[in-house]
């Protein structure tokens, strides 16, 4: 009788310990499952045009909520701040004044962006480069090249160094300087919409102005965003890639020539103007990609590499490892080459032909 008295104990706790690896297994399964971040099942997808380009916005919200009204009307007084194109922007008045009081919050601190590059970069980046892009035909009045335009009269107008500022007003310090923010403007703009995402809780974001982006956080898969270097070749299609590169809370920034230029006298003219020449350059770099922690400044480092070249823009990344860049062009012998800094290298993949 002890006997079975005992085994219906043993069989009466083994039955509770039963029950309680259940329990405590369906329990740690709810939780599990409440602890999957929901953001991931609502990605929304939206694009636009802006800065005589376009725009794709993508990220992740469980509240599934559509921004785009938002960003169209941040970006329509972000224009109406920057744009030359607009005939009454505050950068336009401005390069048809003397000086001007800020107004919106965007011209200051592209103002002192820009000087900071231009320092970094010993003047290949200078937006009072202005009135030789405009020469070149890569203005608001179109490509037109004006041979009666003395090119070396012009040159004494481009002087960073005379555009002073403060919290309150610009000014310039020669007369007719004229400022031209379109090698750093879209990179701003896409700082601009990233910072208002991360305002409304928005974690996980991939945000693209014109081919510059800023990467927030993961992708649906929970994987780094993805994102594509064009190949530089004029018959390439837009949507033709030649490497992918992985961001992780990085902005990324690529400038090239081998599209925006036009022919003239059985000549290319490129859009990239060198500030120290008054000419479009000629050299062998094709594009000049650069990851930076914000687009602004990805976006200026790169129109300014490809002002300098291949092997100055190495060097000069090199003495400032807090950016990277990877950099396709041609050698000596006309072949295509690529380099990549060492801090880029493990984030970047090629695509196969």
């Amino acid at each position: 009788m002890r006997s079975n008295a005992n085994k219906n104990i043993i069989y009466s706790i083994v039955l509770l310990l039963m029950v309680a690896i259940v329990y405590l297994y369906r329990q740690n399964q709810k939780q599990n499952i409440q602890e999957i971040p929901q953001d991931i099942i609502n990605k929304v997808v939206f694009s636009g045009n802006t800065m005589g380009t376009t725009y794709r916005i993508v990220y992740l919200d469980a509240q599934n909520r559509n921004f785009q009204e938002s960003v169209d009307s941040l970006l329509v007084v972000f224009n109406q701040s920057l744009s030359t194109y607009i005939p009454d922007s505050e950068l336009s008045r401005f390069n048809q004044s003397d000086s001007l009081k800020f107004e919106l919050p965007f011209l200051l601190p592209v103002l002192e962006s820009s000087k900071e590059i231009y320092a970094l970069t010993n003047g290949a980046f200078d937006p009072t480069v202005g009135p030789l892009v405009n020469l070149w035909g890569f203005g608001p009045e179109g490509p037109q090249l004006k041979d009666s335009v003395n090119i070396t009269s012009l040159l004494s107008l481009v002087d960073y160094n005379a555009i002073v500022f403060d919290s309150v007003q610009v000014k310039k310090l020669k007369p007719n300087m004229y400022l031209d923010f379109s090698a750093i403007a879209k990179g701003y703009g896409v700082d601009i919409v990233a910072e208002y995402l991360k305002g409304k809780e928005i974690d996980n974001m991939l945000v693209e102005i014109g081919g510059e982006l800023v990467a927030k956080g993961t992708n649906e898969n929970g994987e780094l965003w993805r994102v594509g270097v064009n190949k530089p070749e004029e018959i390439s299609k837009p949507d033709e890639l030649h490497s992918i590169i992985a961001l992780g809370n990085k902005a990324m920034a690529t400038s090239g020539n081998y599209r925006n230029y036009y022919e003239a006298g059985g000549m290319k003219i490129s859009h990239t103007i060198d500030p120290a020449t008054g000419r479009p350059v000629r050299h062998g770099l094709l594009s000049a990609t650069v990851v930076a922690d914000n687009c602004m400044k990805a976006d200026a480092l790169a129109t300014a590499m490809m002002v300098m070249g291949t092997s100055k823009a190495i060097e000069l990344q090199k003495k400032n490892p807090d950016f990277q860049i990877f950099l396709i062009y041609n050698d000596e012998n006309g072949q295509l080459q690529s380099y990549a800094s060492e801090g880029i290298i493990p984030f970047l993949s090629f695509i196969q032909e």
